[in-house]
C-alpha cells in the first residue's frame, strides 16, 4: 500500500504531522536530515506518512530511538522478507555481547522494538501478507525465547547444579507454545501462551547446594518469565500467560513428563484438548519435547472419531457469549459472533474429531485444516475458501487495531480518528463500507459454525429428536418389571415384545450403564428412545433390537460413539438397518466401533472405488504414517480392510452389487493390503539387512501367489486367505547389507514378517487368517520355495490334489517378472499329458475324503443342502472344472488361461469340451449357490440350506457329475 501525505484523508494527515514534528524534536540536526532526505522519493517516503499516522507505537519507536530507525532503515530489512532462521541469527548477533542479566533485558527489549517496528510496518503497508507477518511474530517470540534460555540456563547451572536423569545426563527445560503461538500465527500484539516442562524427576548435581529438577526448572522459568514480561525503560519483550500449564494459576510452574502425561490422562478437561491442537515445542530441547508431545497426543487425539467435540463446542461458545455479553464484547473481531474465534472452533472440532484416525489434522495451522476440509469434503471447497478469505480479513483487522498502540485488542474503535484509520486501512471508502464488508463475513462465518455445531449435526429434523418418540420415551425410562412395557414395545412394531423388553431392562440395569459418569448418562438417555423407536420399524425388530443393544454395552465407557449416533440420525439409521440385515456386519461394529465413521455419508457407504482408486487410497493412507512405525501400519491397515468390507457388505444388503462385484471387490481388497503388506516387510529386511541377489547380480524378487478363493477371485466375507510364497534368488549367494542373511534365511524372515503382519491380533482385530498348507510339501515344507524348486516339486513330486489346487491359482503381489516366471511354470505343469482312467480315480478320491468329513450325513441330505460340500454342490462343480483343465489343457492350452472358474466353464464351453447348456447350468447353479452361500456369511450362519431349495439344480450338476467322472 503505497501512498503520499496529500492522499491521506484529512485526519491521519494530522497524524502525520504530529508525528513528524514530534521526531523532530528528539532527533538530532544530522537525523532531521537524513529524514528529509529519506522522504525525497521512492517505496519508503511514500510508506513512512501512512505507517507513522496509523501506528503511534512506530512513530513513537522512531522518535525514541532514532539511530535504531535509521539502522532499520539503512540495513534494507523494512523490504525484505526474511528467512525462517533469519531472526535466530540475527538475534544471535545481538546477543553474543552480553555478559550481564541487565545487559540481557536490554537488549532483548531493544530487539523486540525494533523487530516490532519492522513487522508492523510491513504489515500495514500490506508489504507482507498475513501469513508472512504472523510467522514473523511467532519467530521473534521463538528467537528471544530460545536466546534468554541460553543466556540463563548455564548460569542457573552454575548457581544451583546442573539437573540430570536417572543415568545423570544433563536435563534442559521443554517450552511449549500454545495458541496462535504454537500454530505460528501470533499477532502483531500477542501475549504468549507457554507450558514448561522437563524429562525427569532428580536432583542438581555440582552446584553450591543440591536442588530437586523440579525446583531448579521452576526457578529457571521464573527468571525467564522475568527477562521477558518485565517492564523497563525499554519496554518489555513479551507478555507471558502460564495459564494453561496443568491445575492453571494454582499448579506447579514447571512439571516433568510423567506428571504431565498422568494430569491430562485423567484430569485433562474438554477445553485443554482444544488448547493441546495448538501446542509446539518452541524453545529448550527440541528432541526431548518431541517424546512429550508424543505422549500426550493420545488425550489431544482419540484412535476413535470423537463426536465429544461438537458437544464440549457448543459449552465453550456459550461460556463465550456469555463473556461477549456481559462485558459488551459483541463488536469485538476476536470473540464476537462471527468472529476469529468461530473461525478456529470450526477447524478444531474437525480436529478433535478426525485427529485420532487422520494425522493430517494433527497441524497446529488453521490454513492447512481448512483446506483439508476442502479436500476430503467435510464440508464444501468452496465455503473453506471463503471461510479462510473470512479469517484473512478478521486478522487483518485485529493487526490494524493492535498495531495503533502496540495493544492486546480486539475492539472496533468508537472514535473518529480510529474508524478511519481502520477503514483506510482495509481499503475502504468508508467506516460504512467497511462495516458491510465486516459483518458479510462475520454473517457467514457465524452461520457456518452454527451449521457446524448444530444440536442435529447431520439430518433433517424429522423424526430425530427424543421428544418426537413419546412411547420410546416411556420404555426406556419405565421402572423395571412396569407391565406395560411389552404393550408398548407391541405397539411400535416389536415381534417378541416380552423379550425386547427383558434386553432394555438388562441394559438398563447393567453395570456399565449403573457406574456412567452423568454426562454420558444424559447422552444414553437421548439416544435410546431413538433406538427403540427405529429398531421397531424392522421385520425382525427384537433380533434387531438385541444386535443395537451389544453395540451400546460395548461403548457405554467411549461415549463419543454415543454422541457419534446422537449427533448423525443419518448414522443411526443405517446403524440399525445394517444390524437388522446382517449379524456379521453387527458384530464387526461391535467388535470394532471405530467402523461407524463409515456410516457416517451414505454417499462413500454405498459407492466403491475402482481398483486403481483403492490401491491409491491405501498408498495415501500409508503415507501419514512414519515408515519406521510399524504399529500404526498395521492399525492403518486393519482400519482399511475392515471400513471397505463393511462398505461392500452394506452394498451387497442394499443389494447394489451383484455376487461377482462383490466377490471382485473382496479380492482387489486382498490384492491392494498384500501388495502394502510385502513392500513394507521388504523395505524393513532390505533396511537392516541389504537386498538379496538372484545368480545373475540382480536384484532378486518375492511373489505372492493366491490359492483357493483369492487366486479364483471369489473371496467372501470373512474368507481367509490360502497363499504359496516364492523368490528367485540364487541360494548360494547373500544380501548386500551391512548385516548380510543368506538368500533361504533372508526370505523365511520376509515369509514370516507377512504372515505376522496379516494375522497378528492387535487391538483392532487381525487382517485376514492365512493358510499356507498348500505350498510344496505343505505344513512340513519351508515357507518359502525358489520358483526352480517349486517347479521342480510340481513336475516330479505333486499329487493330483495340488495340480487341482494350481488350476485357481495365480500371482497377487510382487514383480512383473516372477508373475511371468510363474504363469509359464503353471501352464507347463497343467498341460503336462495325464492318463484319464489315474486322474479320475484320483479326483474321485479325493472328493470321497471331503464327502466323508464334509458332507451332510445321509440320513440328513433328503431334509438339507450344505451348499459346499453336499452333492451337486460347490465343491463338486469346482472339481469338476479343475479334473477337465487337467485333462483337457494338454490339447487345448488356452484352459489353463483364467483361475476362476466362471472365465473356465466359459472357455470349456467355447472349446467344445461342455455343451452350451451344460456350461450355463454349472454357471448358473455356481452363482446361484455362491449367491445364498454369501447371504448365509452375513448372517453367520452355516452354509445350510432345505433340500428343496436347489434340488432341480442338484440334479442337473449330480447327473453332469456322473456323465464327466462316472460316478453315481
Amino acid at each position: 500500500m503505497l501512498t503520499s501525505p496529500e492522499e491521506l484523508p484529512s485526519v491521519l494527515q494530522e497524524q502525520w504531522m504530529l508525528r513528524r514534528n514530534y521526531f523532530a524534536g528528539r532527533a538530532t540536526t544530522g537525523q532531521q536530515e537524513w529524514l528529509a532526505s529519506l522522504l525525497d522519493g521512492g517505496t519508503l517516503a511514500r510508506q513512512l506518512p501512512l505507517v507513522w499516522a496509523c501506528s503511534e507505537y512506530v512513530a513513537a519507536a522512531c522518535a525514541g530511538q532514532p539511530t535504531l530507525f535509521q539502522q532499520l532503515v539503512e540495513s534494507g530489512d523494512l523490504e525484505a522478507s526474511y528467512s525462517d532462521t533469519a531472526l535466530k541469527e540475527h538475534f544471535a548477533l545481538w546477543l553474543s555481547d552480553v555478559t550481564s542479566e541487565d545487559r540481557l533485558l536490554k537488549v532483548l527489549r531493544q530487539f523486540r522494538t525494533r523487530e516490532m517496528v519492522r513487522i508492523i510496518w510491513r504489515d500495514l503497508t500490506r508489504s507482507a501478507e498475513l501469513e508472512e507477518t504472523t510467522a514473523d511474530m511467532s519467530r521473534l517470540a521463538e528467537a528471544c525465547l530460545q536466546g534468554a534460555l541460553d543466556f540463563l540456563y548455564p548460569r542457573a547451572c552454575a548457581e544451583w547444579g546442573t539437573p540430570v536423569d536417572a543415568s545423570g545426563e544433563p536435563q534442559q527445560l521443554v517450552i511449549l507454545g500454545m495458541g496462535k503461538l504454537g500454530a505460528c500465527e501470533l499477532n502483531v500484539s500477542s501475549d504468549i501462551d507457554l507450558i514448561f516442562a522437563y524429562p525427569e524427576a532428580g536432583e542438581t548435581r555440582g552446584g553450591r547446594r543440591s536442588l530437586s529438577n523440579q525446583e531448579f526448572f521452576i526457578r529457571l522459568g521464573q527468571w525467564l518469565i522475568k527477562a521477558l514480561d518485565t517492564p523497563t525503560v525499554d519496554g518489555f519483550v513479551f507478555r507471558v500467560d502460564m495459564r494453561l500449564r496443568p491445575y492453571g494459576q494454582s499448579g506447579a510452574l514447571v512439571l516433568n513428563f510423567d506428571a504431565m502425561e498422568e494430569y491430562y490422562q485423567t484430569q485433562g478437561r474438554d477445553w485443554e484438548r482444544y488448547a493441546m491442537i495448538k501446542a509446539r515445542v518452541v524453545a529448550g530441547d527440541r528432541a526431548a519435547g518431541s517424546r512429550l508431545m508424543a505422549m500426550l497426543r493420545p488425550f489431544t487425539y482419540r484412535k476413535y472419531l470423537d463426536f465429544s467435540a461438537f458437544e464440549s463446542l457448543r459449552g465453550m461458545k456459550a461460556m463465550i457469549n456469555r463473556e461477549v455479553q456481559r462485558k459488551g464484547l459483541v463488536s469485538d473481531v476476536k470473540r464476537g459472533a462471527g468472529g476469529i474465534r468461530e473461525v478456529e472452533f470450526v477447524a478444531q472440532a474437525f480436529q478433535i474429531i478426525r485427529g485420532g484416525r487422520d494425522r493430517r489434522f494433527q497441524t497446529p495451522p488453521l490454513k492447512e485444516v481448512l483446506e483439508l476440509l476442502g479436500q476430503e469434503g467435510l464440508l464444501p471447497l468452496e465455503d473453506t475458501e471463503r471461510l479462510y478469505r473470512g479469517y484473512r480479513f478478521l486478522r487483518n483487522v485485529e493487526h490494524v487495531l493492535q498495531g495503533w498502540q502496540d495493544k492486546q485488542t480486539q475492539l472496533l474503535p468508537a472514535d473518529e480518528l480510529g474508524r478511519c484509520r481502520v477503514a483506510y486501512l482495509m481499503g475502504c471508502s468508508s467506516w460504512d463500507q467497511f462495516l458491510l464488508q465486516l459483518d458479510e463475513f462475520r454473517q457467514f462465518i457465524h452461520q457456518l459454525f452454527e451449521d457446524v455445531v448444530a444440536e442435529q449435526h447431520q439430518g433433517d429434523g424429522g423424526d430425530d429428536a427424543p421428544e418426537e418418540h413419546p412411547l420410546a420415551e416411556q420404555v426406556w425410562q419405565a421402572i423395571d418389571g412396569d407391565e406395560l412395557m411389552p404393550d408398548e414395545l407391541g405397539t411400535m412394531g416389536y415381534d417378541l415384545p416380552e423379550k425386547a423388553a427383558e434386553m432394555i431392562n438388562t441394559l438398563r440395569g447393567s453395570r456399565s450403564v449403573q457406574s456412567m459418569a452423568n454426562d454420558t448418562r444424559g447422552r444414553l438417555d437421548k439416544l435410546m428412545p431413538q433406538l427403540i423407536s427405529i429398531c421397531g420399524q424392522r421385520d425382525n425388530a427384537t433380533e434387531t433390537l438385541g444386535r443395537v443393544l451389544k453395540l451400546v454395552e460395548a461403548v457405554a465407557r467411549r461415549s463419543a460413539y454415543l454422541l457419534l449416533l446422537k449427533e448423525n440420525p443419518a448414522a443411526l439409521q443405517s446403524t440399525v438397518k445394517l444390524f437388522s440385515g446382517s449379524s456379521w456386519v453387527a458384530d464387526q461394529l461391535v467388535r470394532y466401533p471405530a467402523l461407524l465413521d463409515e456410516l457416517l455419508d451414505s454417499r462413500t457407504l454405498f459407492s466403491l472405488p475402482e481398483k486403481s482408486t483403492l490401491e491409491d487410497e491405501l498408498h495415501q493412507q500409508l503415507l501419514r504414517v512414519p515408515t519406521d512405525d510399524l504399529e500404526s501400519q498395521m492399525e492403518v491397515l486393519r482400519y482399511f480392510q475392515q471400513s471397505h468390507s463393511l462398505r461392500v457388505a452394506a452394498c451387497e444388503l442394499e443389494e447394489i452389487l451383484p455376487l461377482m462385484k462383490v466377490s471382485d471387490y473382496l479380492t482387489w481388497l486382498a490384492e491392494a493390503i498384500l501388495s502394502h503388506v510385502l513392500q513394507l516387510a521388504w523395505n524393513q529386511l532390505v533396511e537392516r539387512h541389504g537386498y538379496p541377489k538372484t545368480a545373475e547380480g540382480e536384484t532378486a524378487g518375492f511373489l505372492i501367489v493366491g490359492y483357493g478363493k483369492l487366486g479364483g477371485i471369489e473371496l467372501g466375507h470373512g474368507s481367509d486367505l490360502d497363499l504359496v510364497f516364492l523368490h528367485d534368488a540364487d541360494a548360494a549367494a547373500s544380501t548386500d547389507g551391512v548385516h548380510p542373511l543368506d538368500s533361504a534365511t533372508f526370505f523365511a524372515r520376509l515369509g514370516q514378517r507377512i504372515v505376522h503382519i496379516l494375522t497378528a491380533k492387535t487391538s483392532s482385530g487381525d487382517l485376514y487368517e492365512v493358510d499356507m498348507r498348500l505350498r510344496p510339501s505343505g505344513s512340513s515344507g519351508m515357507l518359502v520355495s525358489s520358483l526352480t524348486a517349486f517347479e521342480k516339486y510340481q513336475l516330479g513330486e505333486a499329487w493330483t490334489w495340488e495340480h487341482q489346487a494350481l488350476v485357481r491359482a495365480r500371482p497377487v503381489a510382487g514383480p512383473e517378472k516372477l508373475v511371468r516366471a510363474f504363469a509359464e511354470i503353471r501352464q507347463r505343469v497343467l498341460v503336462l499329458p495325464r492318463q484319464r482312467d489315474k486322474l479320475i480315480a484320483d479326483v474321485l478320491e479325493m472328493r470321497g475324503r471331503m464327502k466323508k468329513h464334509l458332507a451332510s450325513g445321509k440320513a440328513d441330505q433328503d431334509r438339507v443342502f450344505h451348499l459346499k460340500h453336499d452333492p451337486g454342490g460347490i465343491v463338486d462343480i469346482e472339481f469338476m472344472v479343475q479334473f477337465a483343465v487337467l485333462a483337457w489343457s494338454h490339447d487345448i492350452p488356452d484352459l489353463t488361461r483364467w483361475s476362476d472358474n466362471i472365465r473356465i466353464l466359459e472357455c470349456l464351453e467355447e472349446s467344445g469340451v461342455l455343451s452350451v447348456e451344460d456350461a450355463d447350468i454349472l454357471i448358473s447353479a455356481y452363482k446361484n449357490y455362491r449367491s445364498a452361500g454369501h447371504r448365509l456369511q452375513l448372517q453367520q450362519a452355516e452354509l445350510v440350506v432345505s433340500a428343496a431349495e436347489f434340488a432341480v439344480q442338484r440334479q442337473q450338476v449330480a447327473a453332469l457329475w456322473h456323465r464327466l467322472l462316472g460316478e453315481e
